[in-house]
């Protein structure tokens, strides 16, 4: 049988002293308050770099040998999932399947709250045997750390043969089924209890870091230029055409012209506007660099 979870001493339950009057606060006060708990956050975050690293290093070996990422969550945790997971084809041009959440209580638990889905270990152990296969990353998200539907989905993870990591806002160290644990604590709530405050922050941070860092390992920026972005968008359109204009060095008739000639794909463009190639033998020489743009750039013209 399992041990009882003791809440009353994880941090994310435990009152914060330093808002104790939060109820008789003003609106300037109570925001002045949270700004400075929200830096609490931030610090928190710095000092499991070494862990955010190792998960990320991870991360890029799974997804450059084919695997998947997945994040799985429940109420805030998870949404902060769901949104990492979206966000990732607009920014870096992945496949809808490359980046996925796994949400407790499913689609509908994005939208309203579903509570008691966090404790459904069986929903979560299903979903994972059906979707998730040797080879994938499996990243928990849980600011408690002890949230049934993660932990046995972390655990059904690891025994199909994935790689595990957790992210939890709290110290508690017990037997985890991960194989990276990333625990930034930022301490007690401004609203006792209310994980979408500080621990919310943190955890977006961390996801943040973790896609970004994992998409930029494996090639997907140039520089610090999203040059796999989808211009969807007159914005989006208006950006893909700077990209091109300024890492190319041509002028905006010309990144118009080699986006036309590209289909969209600002990475392509550029090597049509900068090598003056047309799209098809540009496309050869990015397949031939095995897709990075730089080693692209940084070629010498064959005479």
């Amino acid at each position: 049988m399992a041990a009882r979870v003791r809440y009353e001493r994880l941090a994310t339950e435990r009152v914060n002293p330093r808002s104790a009057r939060l109820d008789r606060l003003g609106a300037r006060a109570i925001a002045t308050l949270m700004n400075r708990e929200d830096r609490v956050a931030v610090a928190a975050v710095g000092r499991v770099a070494p862990a955010i690293a190792a998960a990320v290093d991870m991360i890029v070996a799974a997804l450059g040998a084919g695997g998947r990422l997945f994040f799985v969550g429940a109420g805030t945790s998870g949404r902060l999932g769901v949104l990492e997971a979206a966000e990732c084809p607009p920014t870096f041009g992945t496949r809808p399947g490359l980046v996925q959440a796994i949400m407790a209580g499913g689609r509908p638990s994005v939208f309203r709250s579903r509570e008691g889905a966090e404790d459904d270990a069986r929903a979560a152990a299903r979903t994972v045997q059906a979707r998730v296969r040797r080879g994938d990353v499996v990243v928990g998200v849980s600011a408690s750390g002890v949230t049934p539907f993660v932990r046995a989905a972390l655990a059904t993870a690891r025994r199909l043969g994935a790689a595990t990591v957790l992210v939890q806002c709290s110290a508690a160290r017990g037997r985890v089924p991960a194989g990276v644990v990333i625990r930034p604590v930022p301490g007690p709530e401004v609203l006792a209890g209310s994980t979408r405050l500080k621990a919310g922050t943190a955890t977006k941070l961390v996801l943040n870091t973790l896609t970004t860092a994992s998409m930029a390992r494996l090639g997907k920026i140039y520089g610090n230029r999203m040059i796999d972005l989808q211009p969807r968008s007159a914005k989006l359109r208006a950006r893909a055409e700077r990209l091109v204009a300024e890492i190319a060095g041509v002028g905006p008739a010309r990144a118009r012209r080699a986006l036309r000639q590209a289909r969209g794909s600002v990475r392509l463009a550029i090597v049509v506007a900068r090598r003056d190639l047309p799209a098809d033998a540009a496309a050869r020489a990015l397949r031939e660099a095995g897709g990075s743009l730089r080693s692209v750039l940084e070629q010498r013209p064959s005479r």
